[in-house]
């Protein structure tokens, strides 16, 4: 049997050139130490999929600085993201029976997330997992046609409601899983402390950086 394709969406976690807007208040090394920690509790999480491919769809072939010299990258190429998530997902869908793109900013995402949008894949054309910020975190597809994502909003609060509606739009079956939060902003970073001392989230790297970096310690989110 063919496995399902995996793509983490991310950029090489290096200096000045990731997380951004973290970066402004907490400093561009340190936002580089994190990208590379949520990176890493991410394909962790991965690694305990049985039978899918995974692949880094990145921005660089720069493997070395994910720390994963021997996995398989692909390049996003040019263009918006529904342009890069959908030249991806092609290629993928040539290989394989289904594709699901996740992006690095969400360390912690529950396994069983993943595992309920694979396994949803087998009867919905598209998975869409909502992120609180108006995004999403999770995205995949059966099947899909050329210039499905184009012309829609990026980094913006209809994020998710636009794409839905375009997939229904094509004629799309559409399973939708639980609302989580991708770390974007200084709020998010202290949100995600905060849960994982409270015990609700898992992300052993994320927590050594936190832990080094001491950054937030004793700041409630809003």
């Amino acid at each position: 049997m063919v496995p399902g394709i995996i793509a983490v969406f991310a950029k090489p976690p290096k200096s000045g050139e990731v997380k951004t807007r973290l970066a402004a208040r907490i400093g561009p090394d340190a936002a580089a130490t994190l990208a590379r920690a949520f990176f890493g509790d991410t394909w962790q999480t991965l690694g305990a999929i049985q039978s899918v491919r995974k692949i880094i769809a990145s921005t660089s072939d720069d493997l070395a600085s994910f720390g994963h010299e021997d996995a398989e990258l692909w390049l996003q190429g040019e263009g918006d993201l529904g342009d890069r998530l959908e030249r991806i997902a092609l290629r993928a869908l040539s290989q394989a029976p289904w594709v699901i793109a996740l992006g690095a900013d969400s360390p912690g995402l529950p396994l069983r997330e993943i595992e309920a949008a694979q396994a949803a894949l087998q009867d919905h054309d598209a998975v869409l997992g909502p992120a609180d910020d108006g995004g999403y975190y999770l995205i995949g597809f059966r099947r899909m046609k050329p210039d499905l994502l184009c012309n829609l909003p990026w980094s913006a609060s209809n994020t998710f409601a636009a794409t839905r509606e375009r997939l229904v739009e094509q004629g799309m079956t559409v399973y939708l899983g639980a609302p989580y939060f991708d770390v974007d902003e200084p709020e998010d970073l202290i949100k995600l402390q905060k849960r994982m001392g409270d015990g609700l989230i898992e992300a052993p790297l994320t927590a050594e950086a936190l832990s080094k970096l001491n950054l937030f310690h004793g700041v409630e989110p809003p």
